[in-house]
């Protein structure tokens, strides 16, 4: 049991209506939009899309929709996790809505001991046929010992990491091959971009982008130039835009979500707000991201002029937000 990734991986938002209802329709929209970029995978109802905040019926809906949208073209791998309970009824609600696979955020709450947290991935994958993926933060927190015992469990097939301790990650990385089992390591940090560079140096060379989810455009031209080994492009937009955002990121708890509604919105796609308890930007806030993405956008056109079809989006998407401040004005802003 395997799952296999090509490409940058996608962490769609969940929109939701005006009455603060999921919008099944912006979603399908908001997927289909960006599977020309070339995703590695999809990962639905998961951080970015507020796994926390939805219901285990809204959770099937938004994984039924995303697996119909996709059609086959990359592995579909959905948001479980949380209590035991949920967990299992978020698992089952997953295989029944088509997906590849369940990407297992941690336990609600409580933090147990490495046995108790090797026992609830393994009372999850008792209880499912899809592959799993443990996301390493919060209350999920493994050990190289944990992740050499879960790698015995053909279920288990992937690795996220979530808190940055680049040591440890290098130990349970070692502590995985040493099994012989070929696990798909990936960087799931905020903003993976800025750090991907040293968690390649570590043997995890997938990451998730948030960033794909907004500005796809930018985030499809750093995948290549990190795939393709070109150094000078990838800097270029980790100094250009990345770097900004993070700063903005950093302003406020939760933005890692928020920013990315906010910036969809800012792009004319209606996603709605964020569900309490995270909170949008402030008008204020929101204008300085219109214009990093403006600036992101214009760095990606002119590094992109090569390749007719990164131009070309990348162009289309500068016009739409020509209303936002100018890449002049957000270089100033910093």
């Amino acid at each position: 049991m395997t799952l296999s990734f090509d490409g940058v991986l996608f962490f769609p938002v969940t929109p939701f209506d005006t009455t603060g209802r999921v919008d099944l329709d912006l979603l399908a929209e908001h997927v289909a939009s960006r599977l020309d970029f070339a995703p590695g995978g999809v990962f639905p109802a998961c951080g970015t899309g507020e796994f926390h905040a939805l219901s285990t019926r809204e959770i099937a809906d938004v994984v039924r929709t995303t697996v119909d949208t996709v059609g086959g073209r990359v592995p579909v791998i959905a948001g479980s996790g949380g209590s035991l309970g949920d967990a299992l009824e978020t698992a089952r609600a997953a295989a029944d809505a088509g997906a590849d696979g369940l990407l297992l955020l941690p336990p609600y709450l409580v933090s147990g001991t490495t046995d108790g947290l090797v026992a609830w991935v393994e009372a999850i994958t008792a209880e499912t046929d899809l592959p799993v993926v443990v996301y390493h933060r919060g209350t999920a927190r493994y050990t190289p010992g944990a992740i050499a015992r879960l790698a015995e469990n053909p279920k288990v097939v992937g690795f996220k990491d979530g808190t940055g301790d680049i040591g440890l990650a290098q130990e349970i990385v070692l502590a995985a091959r040493a099994t012989g089992r070929d696990l798909a390591f990936f960087n799931g940090l905020l903003t993976a971009e800025l750090s991907q560079g040293a968690y390649r140096g570590i043997g995890i060379p997938l990451y998730s982008s948030a960033a794909f989810a907004m500005v796809p455009e930018v985030a499809a031209l750093h995948y290549r130039a990190y795939e393709s080994g070109d150094e000078a492009t990838r800097m270029s937009l980790l100094d250009g835009f990345y770097r900004p955002l993070v700063a903005l990121r950093d302003e406020t708890p939760g933005f890692g979500v928020s920013l990315v509604k906010a910036g969809l919105r800012l792009r004319g796609l209606p996603v709605g707000s964020v569900r309490p308890p995270l909170v949008d930007p402030t008008p204020e806030q929101e204008a300085r991201l219109g214009a990093i993405l403006d600036a992101g956008l214009e760095l990606a056109a002119r590094l992109g002029a090569g390749d007719a079809s990164t131009a070309g989006d990348a162009s289309t998407a500068a016009e739409a937000s020509a209303g936002e401040a100018s890449a002049a004005e957000a270089v100033a802003a910093r």
